[in-house]
């Protein structure tokens, strides 16, 4: 298989995701701005893992862009990777019919964990195949910002089960550390 054709097979499942999460939001009851106002906590939640998933795709995109090579591993790493994203509408439910409770607030950043762990061993199984030398183990080096990341994310779950609201908070955060571009692969092309 060749790395457009796994590149095109995620770029259609993300699309699926998304389009999972807009539809099971749901729409306000009324007509007037209290009922606008009552239907936002969970338009941010979507507005927050619209980014989160946004940017697993954006980084996918460059990793796979400085790829050579792909192999069976890189694709049932990929899987994985997907199989998490996949779960991101099913959290964003979970909080919204249970008002941001504590355990799916935490399961909310469980799944983006696990995201991070699973595209960090995609990258990992990419620079393997493609070797150490590879354009790719090149740019991302140690990767302080995924270490950073997945502290923060430990320290958000641990935080929901006291305030879920600050959890949400540090998910923010960390989707803003993101969201400014690392031109790590960049400057490797």
């Amino acid at each position: 298989m060749s790395k457009q054709r796994l590149e095109a097979f995620t770029d259609g499942v993300i699309a699926i995701i998304i389009t999972i999460m807009v539809l099971d939001m749901k729409v306000p009851q009324g007509a007037d701005f209290s009922m606008a106002r009552s239907a936002l906590p969970v338009f941010l939640a979507y507005a927050l893992s619209f980014a989160n998933v946004g940017i697993f795709w954006n980084n996918h995109h460059h990793m796979l862009h400085v790829t050579e090579r792909i192999n069976g591993m890189v694709l049932w790493a990929n899987l994985f990777l997907l199989f998490w994203l996949s779960l991101v509408p099913f959290v964003i439910r979970w909080m919204d019919d249970t008002h941001f409770a504590s355990l799916p607030t935490a399961s909310y950043g469980g799944v983006l964990v696990l995201c991070s762990i699973s595209y960090i061993l995609l990258e990992r199984s990419i620079i393997k195949c493609n070797g150490p030398n590879s354009k790719l183990a090149r740019a991302v080096g140690g990767d302080l910002k995924s270490k950073v990341s997945l502290l923060i994310y430990v320290t958000a779950i641990l935080l929901a089960f006291v305030r879920p609201w600050f959890a949400i908070v540090l998910y923010v955060v960390i989707a803003m550390i993101w969201f400014i571009p690392d031109r790590r692969i960049e400057r490797a092309v």
